[in-house]
């Protein structure tokens, strides 16, 4: 089963993800929400849409923007809407 593990601790775990662009995608019921802190950032894609960007903050470090989700996507991403992948160092086991 993947799992998203940051500072020793599983932040994400589904058999439900989605691989887009070798990104595995989480569905929102497998995150640990409590880990995850709302970022200003902002990006965009042109066939996702606009992703949003999380900070993971766990035993009290802070890894931000480190988690990304497109709460609305494009007709060609809707396989992943509202669905959260990892970046900066956060490991994803498969």
């Amino acid at each position: 089963m993947p799992k998203a593990i940051w500072n020793g601790t599983v932040v994400a775990e589904s058999d439900n993800c989605v691989v887009v662009e070798g990104n595995q995608y989480f569905p929102p019921d497998s995150i640990k929400s409590d880990y995850f802190q709302s970022s200003a950032k902002r990006t965009s894609c042109p066939w996702k849409g606009q992703a949003q960007y999380y900070s993971l903050v766990v035993d009290g470090k802070t890894n931000s923007d480190a988690v990304w989700v497109y709460p609305e996507t494009k007709s060609a991403a809707k396989n992943i809407e509202g669905y959260y992948a990892f970046g900066g160092g956060v490991k994803v086991e498969v």
